[in-house]
């Protein structure tokens, strides 16, 4: 029997994706956006019908209750009885909170972003091949209360940048793509910028590298 709260690793369901879509994203259209956000939430620059075209979260996957967002891409949690942080996989937004570090350019606006969508709503979570990284922190694919895939979410409308650490790689080419078009289109901290630049360098980046793990908590 699987202990309450366990994250299982991501399995593509194989359901029908494209009339799954069209039919969210008629439904999103009729709601006007996505998400349990109030109305003090500025629209989105990805459409209702890009934002159904992601993956949809599991069956089996865990609810969750975001009790505090940490920053863009960290949040803890409330999950089967227990408070966990999470960490997001595949994705990663500027440093906010980095000990001894700087808060990065366009860092508040992406934490701020993940206060609004996130703060309070629950969740759901699926996982990948490790279950946790070196801080403990569990890693997740992250789903919003109406279906929207989060970590895509941060990656499209130019919240992120792309952090693609083996295993844990099931997302990977979706998020490669969409930050792509963010930078492309010029979106979010890849504005007024040479699109070419990246936040720091690859030594630097490799300190959120995970420690192998069991495949499952």
């Amino acid at each position: 029997m699987r202990e309450e709260g366990t994250i299982r690793p991501w399995q593509s369901s194989g359901r029908p994706a494209l009339a799954v879509a069209t039919l969210v994203a008629a439904v999103l259209t009729l709601l006007g956006g996505c998400g349990g956000a109030g109305p003090q939430t500025p629209p989105l620059r990805t459409s209702a019908a890009e934002r159904a075209s992601w993956p949809r979260s599991p069956a089996d996957a865990v609810p969750a209750v975001v009790e505090r967002v940490v920053d863009g891409d960290t949040f803890v949690a409330r999950i089967g009885g227990r408070r966990d942080p999470v960490r997001v996989i595949g994705v990663d937004t500027p440093e906010t909170v980095a000990p001894g570090r700087p808060v990065e350019r366009y860092g508040k606006q992406a934490s701020s972003f993940a206060e609004r969508w996130l703060g309070g709503a629950t969740v759901r979570l699926a996982g990948d091949v490790e279950p946790r990284d070196r801080y403990g922190r569990l890693l997740a694919y992250v789903w919003l209360p109406d279906g929207t895939f989060w970590n895509a979410l941060l990656a499209a409308e130019g919240y992120a940048e792309q952090l693609t650490i083996p295993p844990n790689v099931a997302f990977a080419e979706l998020f490669g793509r969409l930050v792509a078009a963010a930078r492309q289109r010029h979106h979010g901290l890849w504005a007024a910028r040479d699109p070419t630049t990246r936040r720091r360098t690859s030594a630097a980046r490799e300190v959120k590298a995970p420690v192998p793990g069991p495949q499952r908590l």
